[in-house]
């Protein structure tokens, strides 16, 4: 087994050799070596957590190239290169705008994993929103439009706000609701046509389902909800909560249902997609209909990984890795109950904070509540940040447990509030003043 990896995350919660080896807490003995590891990872998404540039030697890889960033036009071109020289027989990508890089290598390499067509569904989100409708599933009015013409049409058929975003996009890069006419006419000077799609906007909390599908078959999937707007990623000073539903939500059984549809919609027959996490965002409007907003086949971002670990004792970012590598799961494996299963122990959240631009005096300090069960600073102080280039860009992220949402969503407030009392960020002057 020789595995590569395309990383476009913070290097230090992905211990790949550990995972790969067996020795990590909750696996045995049955994975066999792992031979050459070779990672191409990005310095942006390393930089911007704050942590020093990883080496080789330091996390036990073969190989080890960084660059600026994974959109590099040469990264496709080397990490051929590197897989055909080290005789690479799986690929790994666990952020959304690498797995149809890892597709093409596995399809031109001949290897085990998810190829192109099978990805496709979860990339493209016109052909999503096609297979949905197809499947009986709402989905927002849409359009691919091809002028600007086409928009304002649009926009006059549906009403403002409309919503514009890339046919690819993902975390929320590119994103705008357009609230009215004279708004609309500069987003239209700067589109790229071709990559654009224009929706209705769909009124509603924001809800998404998280999950694990091992071999086919979902064994732990679970619902969240949003308590603020993607979107705001840029404008949002306060802190930002996601909380899971509890067992006996009303949502709770209709967004399981829901999701379980549309995994079945866009997996064609025969595709290779069959051991992967997914994440899944669902609008629940005023008028209590759910509709679709997309779904990935991989494991959602920010804080999500470490939020189903508390509920269901499994961290999804081990067994994708190890799925992907074509490794037992034997964490999964003793945990589903007879039903083949996993169910929740808890109720859990994160709370987040944005990073926005200046001179960073003060940042929290840690927080010693015993439910607090993971915190994170994407800063230092005396550091000048940008602001937030995506809805995952974050300052601070927090994860927490508790035995119901009310409960949960009451811990991660408060301490929200307090984490934001605690952080001082300092305006710098602008180009030109004293």
């Amino acid at each position: 087994m020789s595995v590569l990896v395309l990383h476009r995350n913070p290097f230090a919660a992905f211990p790949y050799r550990r995972w790969l080896s067996g020795d990590a807490p909750g696996l045995d003995d049955r994975t066999p070596h792992c031979g050459d590891l070779v990672v191409l990872a990005a310095r942006d998404k390393i930089e911007s957590a704050g942590e020093p540039l990883p080496t080789a030697a330091d996390h036990d890889l073969t190989h080890l190239e960084v660059f600026d960033t994974l959109d590099d036009e040469s990264v496709p071109a080397r990490a051929l290169a590197l897989a055909e020289k080290h005789r690479i027989t799986h690929v790994i990508a666990h952020h959304e705008a690498d797995v149809a890089l890892a597709a093409r290598l596995r399809e031109r390499l001949g290897l085990d994993g998810a190829w192109s067509a099978d990805i496709t569904p979860f990339r493209d989100k016109v052909l999503m929103k096609t297979l949905a409708r197809e499947a009986g599933i709402e989905v927002a009015e849409h359009l691919v439009p091809g002028r600007p013409q086409e928009v304002r049409d649009f926009a006059a058929r549906q009403g403002f706000p409309v919503v514009l975003k890339h046919r690819a996009g993902y975390n929320s890069i590119g994103l705008r609701i357009v609230a009215d006419p004279d708004e609309l006419e500069p987003v239209l000077a700067e589109a790229r046509w071709g990559d654009l799609i224009v929706e209705a906007y769909v009124p509603g909390r924001m809800c998404h389902v998280d999950g694990l599908v091992v071999d086919g078959r979902t064994v732990a999937a679970w619902p969240s909800q949003y308590q603020y707007d993607l979107a705001s990623f840029g404008l949002d000073p306060g802190p930002r909560v996601d909380l899971t539903l509890d067992v006996d939500d009303p949502l709770t059984p209709r967004l399981l249902t829901l999701i379980e549809r549309t995994l079945t919609a866009l997996k064609r027959p025969g595709s290779r997609l069959r051991t992967h996490a997914f994440h899944a965002e669902v609008f629940h409007t005023p008028d209590d209909r759910l509709v679709l907003c997309e779904i990935a086949g991989r494991s959602g971002g920010a804080k999500i990984r470490e939020v189903f670990e508390i509920l269901f004792g499994i961290q999804l970012a081990v067994q994708v890795t190890r799925a992907e590598a074509g490794l037992p799961l034997p964490a999964v494996e003793g945990a589903v109950d007879e039903r083949g299963l996993l169910r929740p122990r808890r109720m859990a959240g994160q709370v987040l904070t944005m990073k926005r631009p200046g001179l960073v005096r003060a940042l929290p300090a840690v927080p010693d509540e015993e439910w607090v069960e993971g915190f994170w600073l994407f800063a230092e102080e005396g550091q000048t940040i940008a602001p937030a280039s995506g809805s995952a860009d974050f300052l601070t992220a927090t994860v927490g447990s508790a035995p119901n949402r009310v409960e949960c969503e009451r811990r991660l407030r408060a301490l929200g509030e307090r984490i934001n009392a605690e952080t001082k960020i300092v305006p710098l002057p602008e180009e030109g003043e004293a």
